[in-house]
């Protein structure tokens, strides 16, 4: 074993030096160098006596196809976002902020598990056996295949994996565990390489498909290096707006799938329902005739999602010129009020704009630039676009519209829901049926605002 020595690591990224600095030098955080003790290890790879596993290159023509198993969760939303199930294997790490969810998501998915057979393993370094299983209780989630253990040691945590030989393990949470190999405390740098790194290497020898709960810090992000989420195969991001039913499970890293689906879900008092139908949860209660609402055709995936943007235009004596926004991206925001000013004439001056979509669902895709636009335009101007309207359309710089993509499927979903038109660029120099094609800005707010 190498001699044990002190070193500073940051919280933020992981970079170590020798010395403590106020400032990381990697990642320019403040305040975020910690003294650790111990050997910090690297996660090796895993291949065995796989092709090229030798240090000998092969050609990749040469090398077979590998078949790889899926274990269902039994619940479609989460198989669909990590590509047709689980991996044995496979590690996954679930992020989300406190009490969004994640553990009845977890237990939701372990019960399903359990009731096809299968002998599965919550761990657990936050909460005690009584408290999960009346969690259990409430969800209809206390199958006997369900094994609990109660421990912040993640040598124990191994232990008890290697005797039970359960399909499925969870960890509940990652930063909660410690090793005893390493001196400091959980949750610090060094601590969450080793305990990732040995849970790793047990599910890989073991074919046991792993999931690991990660804490998510005041800005969004997973709690501890990112180092953590390059070990693992998949990282997985649970969202959702307190106060409102709606959550979202997306893949962040996923290497035996896409990173571009969407899981959706109901929060209820039996717990998580999924939601065949996304674009009729976003619509609910939605007002008719009222200017500054816009409905976009967003997609996630092979998922079109149709989703209300709300704007609001005021004019305040004072004149602050704040700029805020609500499920969508606020840089973004700003570009669509330049250009709207620049191209249609629109003179914000000190206004206060506000941009929402309604639901809870955060859409960062180009497509909803023209929701956007016809969203604040509408308020600025105090004229309604038309209840039978569904728009989609990427905005460049010049007031032009660009194409997006599965614009065959927003169109279809539209009309699925009972929209009579659906306004939005030339597609390829396709004209879809059913669709007004527009290019530019200019054209799209004469249609929509006429």
């Amino acid at each position: 074993m190498a001699k044990s020595k002190s070193v500073f690591v940051c919280q933020s990224c992981g970079a170590q030096s020798s010395r403590w600095t106020g400032r990381c030098v990697v990642c320019q955080t403040w305040e975020s160098m910690v003294e650790e003790v111990g050997d910090i290890p690297v996660a090796k790879a895993k291949g065995g006596t796989a092709a090229g596993a030798s240090g000998a290159p092969v050609r990749i023509d040469a090398v077979g196809q590998q078949h790889t198993e899926r274990l269902s969760t039994g619940i479609g939303e989460v198989d669909r976002v990590l590509g047709g199930g689980m991996v044995p294997g496979g590690v996954v790490l679930l992020g989300g902020e406190p009490g969004i969810g994640k553990s009845t998501l977890l237990l939701q998915v372990l019960a399903s598990v359990a009731a096809m057979g299968a002998e599965v393993l919550y761990v657990s370094g936050e909460e005690s056996a009584e408290q999960i299983a009346a969690r259990a209780r409430r969800l209809g989630a206390a199958h006997p295949n369900i094994s609990l253990l109660i421990t912040a040691d993640v040598g124990q945590a191994l232990s008890a994996a290697k005797k039970h030989h359960p399909r499925v393990m969870v960890i509940d949470s990652v930063q909660t565990l410690r090793s005893e190999s390493l001196v400091g405390y959980a949750g610090s740098v060094g601590q969450l390489r080793e305990v990732t790194a040995a849970l790793i290497d047990y599910a890989k020898r073991e074919n046991v498909a792993c999931m690991l709960v990660g804490h998510v810090t005041k800005d969004g992000t997973i709690a501890g290096p990112k180092v953590i989420e390059h070990l693992v195969d998949a990282v997985l991001a649970f969202e959702g707006e307190r106060g409102h039913p709606l959550r979202t499970v997306r893949a962040l890293k996923n290497r035996y799938g896409g990173t571009n689906e969407l899981g959706v879900f109901e929060m209820g008092p039996m717990g998580l329902a999924p939601v065949d139908s996304p674009s009729r949860l976003m619509l609910q209660g939605r007002a008719k005739g009222q200017a500054g609402s816009v409905v976009a055709a967003t997609c996630s995936g092979q998922r079109p999602v149709l989703a209300e943007v709300q704007a609001l235009v005021t004019h305040p004596d004072a004149g602050s010129m704040r700029r805020v926004a609500s499920g969508t991206d606020s840089q973004r925001v700003a570009m669509i009020l330049a250009v709207l000013e620049r191209k249609a004439g629109l003179v914000f001056g000190r206004a206060d704009v506000f941009v929402n979509v309604v639901g809870g669902l955060y859409v960062d895709e180009p497509a909803a630039d023209l929701a956007i636009a016809l969203a604040v335009a509408s308020s600025h101007l105090g004229r309604a676009v038309s209840d039978e309207l569904v728009v989609f359309g990427e905005l460049g710089l010049a007031g032009e519209l660009r194409p997006s993509s599965r614009a065959e499927e927003r169109v279809a979903e539209a009309h699925a829901m009972g929209f009579a038109e659906v306004v939005a660029p030339l597609h390829a120099g396709i004209k879809l049926a059913g669709c007004t094609h527009v290019g530019t800005l200019s054209q799209a707010l004469d249609r929509a605002l006429r």
